[in-house]
Protein backbone atom coordinates (compact mmCIF):
# COMPACT_ATOMS: atom_id res chain seq x y z
CA UNK A 1 0.00 0.00 0.00
CA UNK A 2 1.53 3.65 -1.02
CA UNK A 3 0.32 6.05 1.41
CA UNK A 4 0.38 10.32 0.94
CA UNK A 5 2.94 11.79 3.35
CA UNK A 6 1.02 12.79 6.42
CA UNK A 7 0.83 16.37 5.34
CA UNK A 8 -1.13 15.27 2.57
CA UNK A 9 -2.59 12.96 4.14
CA UNK A 10 -5.95 13.19 6.04
CA UNK A 11 -5.95 16.04 8.50
CA UNK A 12 -2.67 17.21 7.13
CA UNK A 13 -0.25 16.37 10.20
CA UNK A 14 3.26 17.98 9.95
CA UNK A 15 5.79 15.48 8.05
CA UNK A 16 7.93 15.54 11.25
CA UNK A 17 5.08 13.68 13.44
CA UNK A 18 5.75 9.64 13.39
CA UNK A 19 3.19 7.46 14.93
CA UNK A 20 2.35 3.91 14.26
CA UNK A 21 -1.06 3.67 12.15
CA UNK A 22 -4.09 2.38 13.59
CA UNK A 23 -6.23 3.46 10.97
CA UNK A 24 -6.07 3.64 6.98
CA UNK A 25 -7.95 6.19 4.95
CA UNK A 26 -8.92 4.99 1.54
CA UNK A 27 -9.97 7.62 -1.11
CA UNK A 28 -12.28 5.83 -3.46
CA UNK A 29 -14.19 8.28 -5.44
CA UNK A 30 -16.70 5.44 -7.44
CA UNK A 31 -19.41 7.23 -9.89
CA UNK A 32 -21.13 4.95 -11.53
CA UNK A 33 -24.71 4.72 -10.89
CA UNK A 34 -26.19 7.93 -9.23
CA UNK A 35 -29.53 9.17 -10.29
CA UNK A 36 -29.50 12.87 -9.34
CA UNK A 37 -26.57 15.33 -8.93
CA UNK A 38 -23.05 14.10 -9.41
CA UNK A 39 -19.78 14.87 -8.73
CA UNK A 40 -19.23 11.92 -5.67
CA UNK A 41 -15.94 11.28 -7.53
CA UNK A 42 -14.43 14.31 -5.90
CA UNK A 43 -15.61 13.45 -2.12
CA UNK A 44 -12.75 12.10 -1.22
CA UNK A 45 -10.18 14.96 -1.97
CA UNK A 46 -12.44 17.65 -0.96
CA UNK A 47 -12.71 15.76 2.45
CA UNK A 48 -9.05 15.51 2.70
CA UNK A 49 -8.63 18.79 1.78
CA UNK A 50 -11.07 20.47 4.29
CA UNK A 51 -9.41 18.01 6.57
CA UNK A 52 -6.45 20.41 7.27
CA UNK A 53 -8.68 22.77 8.61
CA UNK A 54 -9.92 20.77 11.20
CA UNK A 55 -8.84 21.77 14.60
CA UNK A 56 -6.99 18.57 15.93
CA UNK A 57 -7.89 19.05 19.54
CA UNK A 58 -11.43 17.77 20.47
CA UNK A 59 -12.59 19.48 23.56
CA UNK A 60 -15.25 16.46 24.56
CA UNK A 61 -12.50 13.79 25.04
CA UNK A 62 -9.38 16.27 26.45
CA UNK A 63 -6.65 15.67 24.08
CA UNK A 64 -5.43 15.37 20.12
CA UNK A 65 -7.02 12.17 19.49
CA UNK A 66 -4.82 11.63 16.29
CA UNK A 67 -1.92 11.36 18.67
CA UNK A 68 -3.73 8.40 20.33
CA UNK A 69 -4.85 6.55 17.25
CA UNK A 70 -2.06 7.01 13.93
CA UNK A 71 -4.06 8.01 11.09
CA UNK A 72 -1.99 7.00 7.36
CA UNK A 73 -3.83 7.83 3.75
CA UNK A 74 -3.57 5.64 0.54
CA UNK A 75 -2.22 7.79 -2.35
CA UNK A 76 -5.23 7.63 -4.79
CA UNK A 77 -5.96 5.10 -7.54
CA UNK A 78 -7.08 4.86 -10.70
CA UNK A 79 -11.10 3.13 -10.10
CA UNK A 80 -12.07 0.36 -12.87
CA UNK A 81 -15.04 1.74 -14.95
CA UNK A 82 -16.57 -1.98 -14.24
CA UNK A 83 -18.52 -1.42 -11.16
CA UNK A 84 -17.87 -4.94 -10.30
CA UNK A 85 -14.19 -4.55 -10.96
CA UNK A 86 -14.34 -1.71 -8.99
CA UNK A 87 -16.04 -3.38 -6.06
CA UNK A 88 -13.72 -6.61 -6.08
CA UNK A 89 -10.66 -4.23 -5.83
CA UNK A 90 -12.61 -2.11 -2.98
CA UNK A 91 -12.64 -5.64 -1.44
CA UNK A 92 -9.13 -6.67 -2.20
CA UNK A 93 -7.90 -2.77 -0.46
CA UNK A 94 -9.99 -3.40 2.72
CA UNK A 95 -8.67 -7.19 3.21
CA UNK A 96 -5.21 -6.15 2.84
CA UNK A 97 -5.78 -3.54 5.63
CA UNK A 98 -7.66 -6.13 8.05
CA UNK A 99 -4.68 -8.72 7.14
CA UNK A 100 -2.34 -5.92 8.96
CA UNK A 101 -4.88 -4.97 11.79
CA UNK A 102 -5.55 -2.18 10.99
CA UNK A 103 -8.93 0.07 10.46
CA UNK A 104 -10.07 1.12 7.21
CA UNK A 105 -12.31 4.26 6.90
CA UNK A 106 -13.24 4.94 2.84
CA UNK A 107 -14.55 8.12 1.82
CA UNK A 108 -16.42 7.86 -1.53
CA UNK A 109 -17.78 8.15 -3.81
CA UNK A 110 -20.93 6.99 -4.45
CA UNK A 111 -22.64 4.74 -1.60
CA UNK A 112 -22.87 1.25 -4.02
CA UNK A 113 -18.94 0.91 -2.68
CA UNK A 114 -20.17 -0.57 0.81
CA UNK A 115 -21.00 -3.85 -0.45
CA UNK A 116 -17.42 -3.93 -1.94
CA UNK A 117 -15.80 -2.26 1.71
CA UNK A 118 -17.76 -5.15 3.95
CA UNK A 119 -17.14 -8.23 1.75
CA UNK A 120 -13.71 -8.56 3.87
CA UNK A 121 -15.73 -8.39 7.29
CA UNK A 122 -18.36 -10.37 6.13
CA UNK A 123 -15.46 -13.78 5.98
CA UNK A 124 -14.05 -12.52 9.17
CA UNK A 125 -16.75 -11.99 11.54
CA UNK A 126 -19.10 -14.77 12.30
CA UNK A 127 -22.10 -12.03 12.49
CA UNK A 128 -21.27 -7.97 11.50
CA UNK A 129 -24.22 -5.19 12.01
CA UNK A 130 -24.26 -2.78 9.65
CA UNK A 131 -24.96 0.87 11.60
CA UNK A 132 -26.30 2.60 8.46
CA UNK A 133 -27.23 6.56 8.25
CA UNK A 134 -29.13 7.42 5.41
CA UNK A 135 -32.09 8.99 3.73
CA UNK A 136 -33.00 5.95 1.84
CA UNK A 137 -33.33 2.55 2.57
CA UNK A 138 -31.27 1.31 -0.18
CA UNK A 139 -33.08 -2.34 -0.51
CA UNK A 140 -33.88 -1.78 -4.11
CA UNK A 141 -33.52 -5.31 -5.90
CA UNK A 142 -31.63 -3.07 -8.81
CA UNK A 143 -32.25 0.44 -9.93
CA UNK A 144 -32.18 1.61 -13.61
CA UNK A 145 -31.06 -1.80 -14.65
CA UNK A 146 -27.64 -1.69 -12.10
CA UNK A 147 -27.99 -4.49 -8.90
CA UNK A 148 -24.71 -2.96 -7.90
CA UNK A 149 -26.84 0.76 -7.66
CA UNK A 150 -25.80 2.95 -4.93
CA UNK A 151 -29.84 2.29 -4.54
CA UNK A 152 -29.18 -1.34 -3.92
CA UNK A 153 -26.43 -0.93 -1.44
CA UNK A 154 -28.15 -2.43 1.61
CA UNK A 155 -29.75 -4.64 -0.27
CA UNK A 156 -26.71 -6.83 -1.56
CA UNK A 157 -24.75 -5.85 2.09
CA UNK A 158 -27.92 -8.22 3.05
CA UNK A 159 -27.35 -10.76 0.40
CA UNK A 160 -24.61 -11.87 3.34
CA UNK A 161 -27.01 -14.11 5.20
CA UNK A 162 -24.63 -12.69 8.85
CA UNK A 163 -25.53 -9.31 8.31
CA UNK A 164 -27.81 -7.13 9.60
CA UNK A 165 -28.63 -3.49 9.76
CA UNK A 166 -29.73 -0.54 12.03
CA UNK A 167 -30.54 2.36 9.92
CA UNK A 168 -30.91 6.01 11.23
CA UNK A 169 -32.69 8.73 9.46
CA UNK A 170 -34.21 6.66 6.60
CA UNK A 171 -37.07 9.00 5.00
CA UNK A 172 -37.49 7.57 1.79
CA UNK A 173 -38.58 3.97 0.51
CA UNK A 174 -40.35 2.90 -2.27
CA UNK A 175 -43.01 0.12 -2.65
CA UNK A 176 -40.83 -2.37 -3.67
CA UNK A 177 -38.96 -2.59 -1.17
CA UNK A 178 -41.36 -3.01 1.47
CA UNK A 179 -42.13 -6.68 1.18
CA UNK A 180 -38.15 -7.29 1.28
CA UNK A 181 -38.37 -5.21 4.49
CA UNK A 182 -41.38 -6.74 6.00
CA UNK A 183 -39.92 -10.24 5.60
CA UNK A 184 -36.39 -9.45 6.56
CA UNK A 185 -37.86 -7.60 9.69
CA UNK A 186 -36.04 -9.89 12.35
CA UNK A 187 -32.54 -8.49 10.55
CA UNK A 188 -33.42 -5.04 9.74
CA UNK A 189 -34.37 -2.53 12.33
CA UNK A 190 -35.17 1.29 11.23
CA UNK A 191 -34.83 4.42 13.21
CA UNK A 192 -37.74 6.10 10.77
CA UNK A 193 -36.57 9.99 10.00
CA UNK A 194 -40.23 10.84 11.17
CA UNK A 195 -40.29 9.44 14.53
CA UNK A 196 -37.14 11.37 15.57
CA UNK A 197 -39.15 12.96 18.43
CA UNK A 198 -39.63 9.16 19.75
CA UNK A 199 -36.45 7.68 18.87
CA UNK A 200 -35.54 5.54 22.46
CA UNK A 201 -31.93 5.85 22.17
CA UNK A 202 -31.75 3.11 25.67
CA UNK A 203 -33.32 0.73 22.89
CA UNK A 204 -30.44 1.26 20.18
CA UNK A 205 -28.02 0.92 22.94
CA UNK A 206 -29.04 -2.64 24.08
CA UNK A 207 -29.49 -3.45 20.38
CA UNK A 208 -26.11 -2.85 20.02
CA UNK A 209 -24.65 -3.50 22.80
CA UNK A 210 -21.27 -5.88 22.18
CA UNK A 211 -22.19 -6.39 18.74
CA UNK A 212 -19.67 -5.96 16.06
CA UNK A 213 -20.32 -3.22 13.87
CA UNK A 214 -19.41 -1.57 10.22
CA UNK A 215 -20.65 2.12 10.34
CA UNK A 216 -21.84 3.20 6.90
CA UNK A 217 -22.64 6.63 6.51
CA UNK A 218 -24.60 8.45 3.45
CA UNK A 219 -24.38 12.06 3.83
CA UNK A 220 -27.83 12.49 2.74
CA UNK A 221 -28.95 10.83 6.15
CA UNK A 222 -28.16 14.53 7.46
CA UNK A 223 -30.98 17.21 7.07
CA UNK A 224 -30.47 19.22 3.54
CA UNK A 225 -30.15 22.42 6.16
CA UNK A 226 -26.68 21.70 6.77
CA UNK A 227 -25.82 19.39 4.37
CA UNK A 228 -27.34 20.18 0.52
CA UNK A 229 -24.12 18.78 -0.55
CA UNK A 230 -25.14 15.21 -1.96
CA UNK A 231 -26.99 14.28 -4.65
CA UNK A 232 -30.30 13.64 -3.31
CA UNK A 233 -30.57 16.17 -0.63
CA UNK A 234 -33.84 15.31 1.90
CA UNK A 235 -34.97 18.09 4.00
CA UNK A 236 -36.09 15.95 7.73
CA UNK A 237 -32.77 14.20 8.63
CA UNK A 238 -30.34 14.02 11.42
CA UNK A 239 -28.53 17.46 12.78
CA UNK A 240 -24.69 16.96 14.30
CA UNK A 241 -25.63 16.64 17.63
CA UNK A 242 -27.86 13.87 17.68
CA UNK A 243 -25.81 12.57 14.75
CA UNK A 244 -22.65 12.57 17.43
CA UNK A 245 -24.63 11.10 20.24
CA UNK A 246 -26.00 8.01 18.22
CA UNK A 247 -22.09 6.86 17.08
CA UNK A 248 -21.23 7.88 20.98
CA UNK A 249 -23.64 5.18 21.94
CA UNK A 250 -22.11 2.65 19.61
CA UNK A 251 -18.52 3.64 20.69
CA UNK A 252 -18.97 2.84 23.85
CA UNK A 253 -21.10 -0.18 23.47
CA UNK A 254 -20.42 -2.29 20.39
CA UNK A 255 -17.06 -2.73 18.77
CA UNK A 256 -17.23 -0.51 15.44
CA UNK A 257 -14.14 -2.37 13.06
CA UNK A 258 -14.61 -0.47 10.01
CA UNK A 259 -16.22 2.33 8.35
CA UNK A 260 -17.07 4.36 5.01
CA UNK A 261 -18.42 8.04 4.42
CA UNK A 262 -20.00 8.86 1.03
CA UNK A 263 -22.41 10.60 -0.96
CA UNK A 264 -20.35 13.97 -0.85
CA UNK A 265 -21.05 15.85 -4.34
CA UNK A 266 -18.89 19.06 -3.38
CA UNK A 267 -20.16 22.56 -3.99
CA UNK A 268 -17.99 24.81 -5.35
CA UNK A 269 -17.02 27.78 -3.03
CA UNK A 270 -19.04 26.12 -0.14
CA UNK A 271 -16.30 24.16 1.31
CA UNK A 272 -18.22 24.02 5.14
CA UNK A 273 -20.22 20.84 3.57
CA UNK A 274 -17.00 19.49 2.83
CA UNK A 275 -15.06 20.64 6.37
CA UNK A 276 -18.64 18.96 7.91
CA UNK A 277 -17.60 15.18 6.43
CA UNK A 278 -14.25 15.82 7.74
CA UNK A 279 -14.75 16.74 11.01
CA UNK A 280 -17.45 13.62 11.19
CA UNK A 281 -14.78 11.30 9.57
CA UNK A 282 -12.15 12.46 12.47
CA UNK A 283 -15.17 12.33 15.43
CA UNK A 284 -16.18 8.61 14.48
CA UNK A 285 -12.04 7.49 14.67
CA UNK A 286 -11.75 9.64 18.06
CA UNK A 287 -15.18 7.77 19.23
CA UNK A 288 -14.17 4.47 17.83
CA UNK A 289 -10.61 4.56 19.54
CA UNK A 290 -10.92 6.49 22.51
CA UNK A 291 -14.39 5.33 23.78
Amino acid sequence: MKYLSNKNGFLGIDNDVNFKEKVVVVPFGLEKTVSYGGGTRNGPKEIIKASHQVELYDEELHCEPYKKIGIKTLKPFKIDKDIKKALKKMSDINQEILDKKLFPITFGGEHSITPGCIAPFVKKYKDICLLHFDAHADLRESYNGEKFSHASAIKRCLDHKNVSIISFGIRNISQSEIPFLKKNSSRINIFWAKDKNKWDLKKFKKMIKNKTVYLTFDVDGLDSSIMPATGTPEPGGLLWDETLDIIRIAAKNSNIVGADINELSPIKGFNSYNFLVAKLAYKILSYKFLY
